[in-house]
């Protein structure tokens, strides 16, 4: 080799460790781990579970589901907004995490808008207020209007101070201008006993645990708090549709990464993300259990983030809300 060969030779070998690895065209290369911050069983890992499968045939590797429930989702969203932003941990969890934690919560770990990477919005889970079968309430109008006559005289349940039928209680009472009495209890089960029991007037909850006890005639379904019908309660409209659009408040589930984690690699996941939620299985799936098939991409994901984080924290100083 002559001198002139033996130097291009170097000079390409110096150069080889410097050209662009295409690390996102390689990606995924090994089993990518799904955190979930609920217990298995639920509905975030119920949606976590079914479109994982999916997902893992669509990109060829493994998704497997972590769960690491606490602190009010904090404990796992937090794992995932300090993880290594590489694509292969990812995060599926409800609005608790991006939108509700950080409006309510001064002390959080994480900010959702600086350390996740929005990738799609999957599924959204209705919530419906009801009262009891035997209430002397017909629909939503008379039910305010008892509210008006007597400030606080309706108590309806929650699940603490800061919870999702907490902050949609509040979101009924100021737009409908009435005062209410939250009361809080341990779970859907007791909530839903005391309103069916007549302990408490009115009850707000998932579609999922309600639709059971409207359809056996036991409780009477007023309206939908979400921005749509639900499946599994057709007929019932909004509160929207029954002149309080300001009521409305979306319980939704979304899927994200660490930030920094290469735009190539979330554009993929958003896109086989979207390919996913398109498959009539998965949506029969999960209308089954009560929620609403969703496919919102990163961009409208951190809008809708961003913007409910402002609505919460501004309803959390009217009402002096304070879970910590």
């Amino acid at each position: 080799m002559n001198k002139r060969h033996l130097l291009g030779a170097l000079l390409a070998a110096t150069l080889l460790p410097l050209a662009p690895a295409h690390a996102d065209e390689a990606w995924p290369a090994r089993p990518i781990r799904l955190v979930v911050p609920f217990p298995p069983g639920g509905g975030t890992d119920l949606v976590a579970r079914a479109l994982g499968q999916k997902l893992s045939e669509r990109l060829g590797q493994p998704v497997v589901i972590d769960n690491k429930p606490g602190a009010s989702t904090i404990i796992g969203t937090d794992n995932v907004a300090k993880a290594a932003p590489d694509g292969y941990t990812l995060l599926l969890s409800g609005s608790t995490s991006y939108s509700v934690n950080p409006a309510l919560r001064t002390r959080l770990p994480y900010d959702p808008v600086r350390d996740l990477a929005p990738i799609a919005i999957v599924a959204r889970t209705p919530l419906v207020l009801v009262v009891a079968q035997g209430a002397p309430w017909q629909s939503v109008d008379q039910l305010v209007a008892a509210a008006k006559a007597k400030p606080q005289g309706i108590r309806y349940a929650t699940f603490g101070a800061g919870s999702g039928p907490h902050l949609a209680g509040e979101l009924f009472a100021l737009a409908a201008g009435v005062k209410l009495q939250d009361v809080p209890y341990k779970g859907s089960a007791q909530a839903m006993l005391a309103v069916m029991g007549g302990e408490i007037e009115m009850g707000i909850d998932t579609v999922a645990a309600i639709a059971p006890h409207v359809k056996a005639g036991k409780l009477r379904a007023l309206g939908i708090v979400g921005a749509t019908r639900a499946s599994l309660l057709p007929e019932v409209k909004t509160l929207a549709e029954q002149k309080l659009p300001d009521a409305t408040f979306d319980a939704w589930y979304g899927f994200a990464a660490p930030a920094r984690t290469p735009p190539a690699i979330v554009a993929r996941l958003t896109r086989e993300v979207t390919a996913v939620m398109a498959d009539p299985t998965l949506q029969a799936q999960l209308r089954a259990q009560g929620m609403e098939p969703a496919a919102i991409g990163a961009a409208a994901f951190r809008a809708q983030m961003e913007g409910e984080i402002a609505r919460y924290l501004a309803l959390a100083h009217r009402a002096g809300i304070a879970p910590e």
